[in-house]
């Protein structure tokens, strides 16, 4: 069994900027591609954001491009979401996912493990 603890959540005003990470544990092994996906009220999860096992193909929705960065450090177990220049739609939970595939995916349903999320709230 994997383990995600996703951490860095937070309020921050629109225009400023977080850090999100993801650190797994237990049969690591197993961990091959990863993401990002969130969920605000009222709405389905989203695919946010993905990467491949080897961190050079990078997947993001549009709403995101340009705005956040996905990195992951395999040594140290860390998956990693920088965000920048954050707006109030982006207010969500973020849900960090691990794949024992090692494609980056959008599919929800591609993703074997999940952590329990972080919240991230943007103010107006």
């Amino acid at each position: 069994q994997v383990q995600l603890v996703e951490s860095g959540g937070g309020l921050v005003q629109a225009g400023g900027s977080l850090r999100l990470s993801c650190s797994w544990s237990g049969r690591t092994g197993s961990v091959g591609g990863m993401g990002w996906f969130r969920q605000a009220p009222g709405k389905e999860r989203e695919f946010v954001s993905a990467i491949n096992w080897i961190g050079r193909r990078k997947l993001y929705t549009d709403t995101v491009k340009g705005r956040f960065a996905i990195s992951r450090d395999n040594t140290n177990h860390t998956l990693h979401l920088q965000m920048n220049n954050l707006k109030p739609e982006d207010t969500a939970v973020y849900f960090c996912g691990a794949s024992e595939g090692e494609a980056a995916d959008r599919l929800e349903r591609e993703y074997d493990y999940w952590g329990h999320g972080t919240q991230v709230t943007v103010s107006s």
